[in-house]
């Protein structure tokens, strides 16, 4: 590695689409492979939605901007969304009829299992190198990994003191270590969602240390950070930042006039934000989650 080499671009990445054009424009052309890309939110954003959209896109062939494999989607968090992921599987049978004809079910290409801990997890990730090894034998095509939520596995394990933080910063670059090495020799595009937590204290952190692009994250009215702290976030390429807040569309216009009626149109105005990326400037863009999946709003 010489200083050359940083200000060269890196070679040719596959991406997995998001299923929108507008979502994809925004990162750069989807989902990278060989990295780990996080989505962070509170709790009905949409982070699991737009991580179990990805399930079924990265079974599009790579004409389609897909990732022609398997998906394998490990949840912390319960119960499994059975009745989401069933109007997903009906709206993209639907939008790709030559593809999944009825005799090709897209939930055949879906590997799902529980994690309970942190330790679980690991070792789940362990095990599935030899399968990925011998992906020909064991029919194991399987490129793209989704996490959902890495914060479950963490938030009641650990207490907060100095043993248990150095066992979960162990934990965190071991998980992250495995999840890199099999990205980048399987060609693997890994997803992990995590949660927030509001900021109460007028610096980014303990140390005052500003992660990203963005001078704060707002969501909800509320100023808020990633959970599970800087250590993880070093152990990750890309986080995504989802938010919502609510809007009162055409209130100026209405206030001003002499007909006002004194009714508003609210409604929760939701945004995906690239904090930071090794290959993208900040930008962030509109979306909205509709029965048929998770998309962009062109403004």
């Amino acid at each position: 590695m010489t200083p050359e080499n940083l200000l060269l671009r890196p070679a040719y990445r596959q991406f997995c689409t998001l299923g929108c054009p507008i979502l994809d424009a925004l990162l750069g052309g989807g989902i990278p492979c060989n990295s780990i890309t996080e989505l962070v939110a509170e709790s009905g954003c949409g982070k699991t939605q737009l991580a179990l959209q990805l399930l079924f896109t990265a079974q599009l062939p790579r004409r389609l901007k897909g990732l022609a494999g398997s998906s394998l989607y490990l949840y912390s968090e319960f119960p499994f969304p059975y009745r989401r992921f069933d109007q997903l599987v009906e709206s993209f049978r639907s939008s790709h009829p030559i593809l999944f004809a009825c005799c090709r079910d897209p939930r055949d290409y879906v590997f799902t299992r529980d994690c309970q801990t942190a330790d679980d997890l690991l070792d789940v990730l362990l095990m599935l190198e030899s399968r990925l090894k011998n992906a020909k034998e064991t029919k194991l095509n399987i490129k793209l990994i989704v996490i959902d939520s890495i914060a479950a596995l963490f938030r009641s394990e650990f207490e907060n003191n100095a043993g248990d933080l150095k066992r979960r910063s162990s934990l965190f670059f071991k998980i992250s270590s495995v999840l890199k090495s099999h990205a980048k020799r399987f060609g693997i595009a890994v997803v992990v969602t995590n949660q927030v937590v509001d900021l109460i204290d007028v610096n980014e952190g303990a140390s005052g240390v500003r992660i990203g692009n963005l001078e704060g994250l707002y969501t909800s009215g509320r100023r808020v950070c990633p959970a599970l702290g800087l250590s993880w976030a070093n152990c990750i390429n890309s986080r995504l930042f989802l938010s919502r807040q609510e809007v009162i569309d055409g209130e100026e216009n209405e206030l001003q006039n002499d007909n006002y009626s004194g009714f508003m149109n609210r409604r929760k105005r939701r945004e995906l934000h690239v904090v930071f990326a090794p290959h993208l400037p900040y930008s962030s863009c509109e979306f909205v989650i509709r029965k048929d999946g998770v998309f962009g709003v062109d403004r």
